[in-house]
Order: structure tokens, then C-alpha cells, then sequence
């Protein structure tokens, strides 16, 4: 069926991605036309406002999340903000279920977010900084007020140290409390250089303060970068200096209000790691720590009030021009639409209207439509022929059937008038009749099994000599009545796989049809070589002609019909169906005037279910 397929460029499916691939291009690029030019200087417009809103709601909102916990008490502080703006503020998780709104308005399903708050992940591009972690996100790193003091003392023998070596210098307080003293600018021409072991020696009297509670939380920080580190044995020995620097060693000092220790810094301490591994690992569970600490990630929507997302004001040309151009475009799909469907609804038309008449289609395209209208007169002529057949069989079963129940009314018409006596022989010709009726009978259930798949064989390893040989000595009797001489060839013992009581049927069906069409004196010869079959008489032989049809029901090469030279006509039948059903194959070659062989081809494995 490969081959009949209609070419790709004379195909109905072609036709109409082409017309449908032209209405789209032309509606895309004419909307994509309109949108570029109407819309491109109000989004340049809008944009440097809206960047700017969204920047100064961000740092507002990010810096209440490293505060606080959740979002409950930032009502107020949106809402202020939006009336401030004059713009709707949003917070909503990421699946979209809102947490704060000023005021309430349309759902943001399909709004895309103006940023994302999470002060352990910071938008650097907002915010123009550095650390990925919001400052103020101090969690448990809150100094207490009384080792404030002291640290205050510290930062200014550090202020002290930097003004020595010619710097001056300020203290910076983080937002934990912690001071830090920062160089400004160099006091004198003759300042010593500013190297990392200057910067170390002044900060020291600093840095080497840690309070109880910096020390438990940079405590339990070391575990989580061990853990992320994979140190194994040496997690003990990590250290977290409070600038959040990691080493292998001791505390270099611990001292608070009630205690005081001094320990020189070591001159260099060992790296955890790979600086980039360490940073990273740190940074992590600096994450994972202050998590309990701020308020869950949310997503922010800055837009128009009343709206989900901003919107574009058009000029009144503006709408004109898209209202034409939206006008043209669908009048030339309506048009191109109509041009095309009427092309391919004739044909359809002609189909119903040759169906409907009982004629053959009109075939005058090569596409879906003209395979169409060919199957449709190929099923037709098919209709007419198996009406034909039809008819012809059910004449055929009637006449069959009519013969002998016609003799059978007749005699028993005649015993009940007394004209023919109810002797043996009576009763010996009506059996006959029924007997011919029910064979007539079964050799149309068989077939009609056959036709509605119903037929089952049960095959079995059969030997041919032992089934050739019964069915042989069960045809003798018929054979020597004719004068015919039957003659069994076997060679070997060939086993196949059949059912033995439907291979017997099949071998004494071609052996009786030979023994008929066999004048006196000739012979009818039943061979098998391996899984071949042949039965080969040297009767008068069929007519080239008459081959095709002698494996049709009711066929009989005597036109006659007569049951002296012809049987029911359906036992030829019968054998292609009960061979075919075993999964094998029957062939016919005669001459006239030659004889006639019919050679099956069997098969040794199970015929197919």
C-alpha cells in the first residue's frame, strides 16, 4: 500500500498547511508591525520610573525580612509605602498565594515578579552590593550591651595604634553591635606602609574580643562548614573568626566583661581549604543558621494599582490603525478561507452524489480525495461482484438441497398412496437421500466455520503414511466400483503437525473427486515426500480455463450438474480451507487430455492459532 500513497506535493494535508502557514504569517507579522510601533515608546517611558519604585520598595522590605521572622507586622509599612508610590505592592509566595497586598486587586497568576525577597539571597543587581547576605541579617550575632563596652575600649587602642604608624581612622558598629575600625586617609608623608601584618598587629587588641554569645553562635557555625567541608576528624580544630573568616587552630582570645585572656595572634594560620570551597561552604551555613532567623522568601510585585501588570495608553490613531489592519487581515482569511474550503468541498460533493446514484466517482485529482474515489469505485464493483456471488450461492444451495428432498416427498407420497411398497429397499433410498442432505449440510457448516474464523484444528505430530493409508483403504471400495486402480507412494515415514480427523477430510475429498473424474481402467496415485501431499489421477484433465474456478463452492466442471459426474461442488472447497487452516497450501495443475494434480505443501512446526 506503500506505493499508492499520494505524493507530498499533490497532498490535501499539504494544500492546507501552505494556505494556513500564509494566514498566520500574514496575521503575525502584521500584529507584530502594530505592537512594535504602538507600544515601544510608553514601555521606554514607563520603565525608568518603575525600575526606580522597585528598587526603593525592595531595600525597604528587604531590610524589615533580616529583622523580623515573618511578614505579619509589615502591613503597615507596605501600605505606606504604596500610598507613598501611588503603585499596588504585593507579597506573595512562590506559588502564587498572596501574604501582603495594598490594596487588594486582580490575581497575579501570569505577572512576572519585580523581585525576589530573601535577605539570605540578595539581588545584587537591585541593590548595587556585594554580599549575596543582607547585613542586616544578624540572627544570634547580637553583641550585649555590657561586652559593647569593652569592645568600644578596644576599637579605640585600635584607633590609637593606626594614628602611631601615621593613619587616621573611624569605628564603623555593624548592625550586631560589633565596632570595626576602618582607615580613612595617611596623617603624615613618613606613615609606615599599610601592610596585612600592620593592619592584623593594630586590629588585634579588637578582633580578639568575643563575647559568650558570638562565640556559641560561631561555634555552632563551625559544625555546619565542617560538615560542608568534610574535615572529618579535624572538624574540632575548625575555627570562625566574628568577620566570618575560617582557620584551623585554637581562639586566639577569649575575653567578656567577667574574664580576660591574652594570646599573642599566631603569624599565620592554617587555611580550612581552598579559599573559594571555604567561602562558599561558609556563606552556606551562614544560610542555613540565620534561616529561623528572618522571614520566609516572598515574591514582590510592584504595579498600577487596580491592575496586574502595567498598562500602555494608546492614541487614538493608534486604536484606528489596529482597528483596520485587524479588519483587513480577518477579511482576507474569511475570503482565502472560502476560496479554498469550496475547492475542496466539490469533490466531496461529487462522492456523495456518485454513492447515492450507485455510479462510478468521477476520479480528477491526484491528492486524498482522488484515492478516495477510487476505493469508493473499487468497493463498488466488490459490492456487485459478491451481490453476484450471493446470488448465485444461495440458487446453487437451493437447488442442491431441492433434488433430494424433492425424491425423498415423492417416494414417501408414493408409500402413502400404496403405489410403492414400504420394504427395505424404500427405507435404503430415503437413507441415502438424508445421508446426501447431511453431508450437503456439514460441508456448508464447515464453510461458513471457515468464513467466520470460528474453524478449529487441534494439530498433533501425525504420521502421513498411516493417514494416507486409511483413507486410502476406506476409497478402495469406491475405486474398484469405478474400475479405477488406487496406488499409494509414500516415501519414508514424514511426520507433520495436523489434525488428523480434518487431514483425512482433505485426502478423501481430492481422492474421491480423482475416482470420479478417473474413466474405467485409469489409476489415482496419493504420494508424500516429507511434508508434500499429492494425489494425481489420469482422468480427462480440466480446461485451462476452468482452473481458476474449480475451488469455488458449487462449481462443477460437468455443466450438467448431474450427480453421476458431479458431486455437491463443494468438496474442492473445503480442502483449500481446511489446508489453509493447518497454515499450508493447495495447488491444481492439469492439461487435457493429462490428468489433473492437486499437492499440498504442509508444515512440520503448529500450524499458526
Amino acid at each position: 500500500m506503500s506505493r499508492d500513497r499520494v505524493p507530498v506535493r499533490h497532498s490535501l494535508v499539504t494544500r492546507l498547511l501552505v494556505t494556513s502557514l500564509l494566514i498566520a504569517l500574514a496575521a503575525i507579522s502584521a500584529t507584530a508591525w502594530l505592537a512594535a510601533t504602538t507600544t515601544t515608546r510608553a514601555i521606554s517611558q514607563e520603565q525608568g520610573g518603575a525600575v526606580a519604585d522597585e528598587r526603593a520598595v525592595y531595600e525597604v522590605l528587604l531590610g524589615y525580612a533580616a529583622g523580623h521572622e515573618d511578614w505579619s507586622g509589615a502591613q503597615t509599612l507596605v501600605r505606606s509605602r504604596a500610598a507613598q508610590l501611588g503603585r499596588r505592592i504585593t507579597l506573595t509566595t512562590d506559588d502564587r498565594t498572596v501574604i501582603l497586598d495594598s490594596p487588594a486587586g486582580p490575581e497575579l497568576s501570569g505577572t512576572r515578579p519585580s523581585a525576589v525577597l530573601d535577605p539570605l539571597d540578595v539581588d545584587l543587581g537591585l541593590t548595587g552590593g556585594d554580599q549575596p547576605i543582607d547585613v542586616r541579617a544578624v540572627g544570634p550575632y547580637i553583641v550585649p550591651t555590657t561586652d559593647r563596652y569593652l569592645m568600644g575600649e578596644a576599637a579605640e587602642q585600635v584607633q590609637n595604634c593606626f594614628r602611631k604608624v601615621g593613619y587616621n581612622s573611624v569605628v564603623d558598629v555593624a548592625p550586631t553591635g560589633r565596632p570595626s575600625v576602618v582607615t580613612t586617609s595617611v596623617r603624615s608623608d613618613t606613615a609606615s606602609p599599610l601592610t596585612p601584618e600592620v593592619i592584623e598587629f593594630c586590629s588585634f587588641a579588637l578582633e580578639s574580643l568575643v563575647s559568650p554569645i558570638e562565640k556559641k553562635a560561631l561555634l555552632e557555625l563551625a559544625k555546619l562548614t565542617a560538615a560542608c567541608l568534610g574535615l572529618g576528624e579535624r572538624s574540632a580544630q575548625l575555627r570562625i573568626t566574628p568577620d566570618f573568616r575560617a582557620y584551623l587552630g585554637r581562639w586566639p582570645v577569649v575575653r567578656t566583661s567577667t574574664e580576660s585572656t591574652e594570646v599573642r595572634p599566631p603569624s599565620s594560620l592554617q587555611s580550612a581549604g581552598p579559599a573559594t570551597t571555604v567561602q562558599q561552604c561558609v556563606s552556606s551555613s551562614r544560610k542555613i543558621q540565620l534561616r529561623s532567623y528572618v522571614a520566609p522568601r516572598a515574591l514582590l510585585f510592584v504595579t498600577e494599582p487596580g491592575a496586574g501588570r502595567s498598562t500602555l495608553s494608546l492614541s487614538g490613531a493608534s486604536v484606528t490603525r489596529i482597528v483596520l489592519f485587524t479588519g483587513a487581515v480577518l477579511l482576507a482569511t474569511v475570503v482565502v478561507t472560502m476560496l479554498v474550503g469550496r475547492r475542496l468541498v466539490r469533490p466531496l460533493r461529487n462522492l456523495t452524489d456518485a454513492a447515492e446514484s450507485h455510479t462510478p466517482a468521477l476520479v480528477t485529482t491526484r491528492d486524498e480525495i482522488g484515492r478516495l474515489a477510487r476505493a469508493l469505485n473499487d468497493s463498488a464493483e466488490r459490492r456487485e461482484t459478491a451481490e453476484s456471488q450471493r446470488r448465485a450461492m444461495v440458487h446453487d444451495v437451493a437447488h442442491e438441497l431441492r433434488t433430494p428432498l424433492s425424491n425423498m416427498r415423492i417416494w414417501l407420497e408414493a408409500a402413502q398412496d400404496d403405489l410403492t411398497p414400504t420394504d427395505a429397499d424404500l427405507v435404503a433410498m430415503l437413507h441415502e437421500e438424508a445421508l446426501l442432505l447431511q453431508h450437503i449440510i456439514d460441508d456448508l457448516g464447515d464453510l461458513a466455520a471457515a468464513d467466520a474464523g470460528t474453524l478449529r484444528i487441534h494439530p498433533e505430530p501425525t504420521s502421513l503414511r498411516d493417514v494416507l493409508t486409511q483413507v486410502a483403504d476406506s476409497h478402495r471400495g469406491s475405486a474398484q466400483a469405478a474400475g479405477v486402480r488406487l496406488e499409494l507412494d509414500i516415501i519414508g515415514d514424514p511426520v507433520v503437525s495436523a489434525d488428523q480427523v480434518r487431514l483425512r477430510q482433505v485426502i478423501g475429498n481430492l481422492i474421491s473427486n480423482a475416482i470420479r473424474y478417473t474413466p474405467p481402467g485409469g489409476s489415482v496415485t496419493v504420494s508424500a515426500d516429507d511434508t508434500t501431499i499429492t494425489v494425481r489421477d489420469t482422468g480427462a484433465g480440466i480446461a485451462e480455463d476452468d482452473l481458476p474456478k474449480i475451488f469455488d463452492r458449487f462449481w462443477r466442471a460437468d455443466q450438467s450438474r448431474s450427480r453421476a459426474t458431479g458431486g455437491s461442488g463443494l468438496g474442492l472447497a473445503i480442502a483449500r480451507q481446511l489446508t489453509e487452516a493447518h497454515g499450508g497450501t493447495i495447488e491444481v495443475h492439469s492439461k487435457p487430455g493429462h490428468g489433473t494434480r492437486f499437492t499440498i505443501h504442509l508444515s512440520s512446526a503448529p500450524p499458526p492459532a
